[in-house]
C-alpha cells in the first residue's frame, strides 16, 4: 500500500469519527500511523486533502462497478442502485455513505469541493448514459429514451434514496424507494417482452 493510500484510508476514518464540521489535519493525522510531516508535505491544506479524497472515492466506485462490466446493461444498473444505495450493509447506512452526505453538504460553501462534487458527478451520469446507450444498441431498451435525461433521473433517484437512509437511518422507506426506482425508472426502459423480474434472477445467479 502506498502512502497515498494510507492517508486515504487514514482522512476516511477521521471523517467517519468526527464528520467534515470537526474534522482537521490533526484527527487525519491521529489515524495516520507514519510521520505527520507526510501528510502536510503531500497536502497542504485539509481542503487539498478532502478534493484528493473525493477523486479517491470516484476511483474506488468505478473500480467496483467495473468488476460488473461485463453484465447486460440492466444488470449493470441493477448493480449500481444497489452500490449507491445499499453500500456494503443492506442492514443500514455504512460509513462511506454516512461521509459522502457530509461531503455533499458542505459542497455549496467551498468551491474547490464543489467542483470536484461536479466532475464525481458528471462522470458517473455520463457512465450511466454510456450504459443506456449500450441497453439500446443491444435492443433490450427502448430506442426513444434519451440517455442523458434518464441518467440524470436515475442519479438524483439512487442519490436521494442514499441519502434519505443516512438521514433517516432505520426509518428511512429503502425498500419502498428501490422498489420505486425499479419499477418506475429501469422497468420502463426496457422493450416490450423483456422482463426486470428475468433480469433480477440472472443477476442473482451469477
Amino acid at each position: 500500500m502506498t502512502t497515498d493510500d494510507d492517508i486515504m484510508e487514514a482522512t476516511f476514518a477521521a471523517l467517519c469519527k468526527h464528520g467534515y464540521a470537526d474534522l482537521t489535519m490533526q484527527s487525519i493525522a491521529d489515524e495516520f500511523e507514519k510521520s505527520k510531516s507526510l501528510l502536510h508535505y503531500h497536502y497542504d491544506s485539509k481542503e487539498d486533502l478532502i478534493v484528493s479524497f473525493m477523486e479517491h472515492l470516484l476511483e474506488n466506485f468505478l473500480q467496483e462497478f467495473d468488476e460488473d462490466s461485463e453484465a447486460d446493461p440492466m444488470e449493470q444498473l441493477l448493480r449500481m442502485t444497489e452500490i449507491v444505495v445499499e453500500g456494503d450493509d443492506s442492514e443500514g447506512p455504512d460509513d462511506v455513505h454516512m461521509a459522502l452526505l457530509g461531503l455533499r453538504a458542505q459542497a455549496p460553501y467551498d468551491e474547490a469541493l464543489r467542483a470536484q462534487q461536479v466532475h464525481n458527478d458528471r462522470h458517473i451520469r455520463d457512465l450511466i448514459a454510456d450504459i443506456v446507450r449500450e441497453g439500446i444498441e443491444q435492443g433490450q431498451f427502448r430506442d426513444d429514451v434519451n440517455p442523458e435525461r434518464f441518467a440524470a433521473v436515475f442519479r438524483s433517484a439512487i442519490e436521494g434514496a442514499q441519502s434519505h437512509d443516512v438521514i433517516l437511518g432505520e426509518d428511512a422507506p429503502t425498500e419502498i424507494a428501490l422498489a420505486g426506482i425499479e419499477e418506475y425508472l429501469l422497468e420502463r426502459l426496457l422493450v416490450e417482452g423483456e422482463s426486470l423480474v428475468d433480469d433480477e434472477m440472472a443477476a442473482s445467479d451469477d
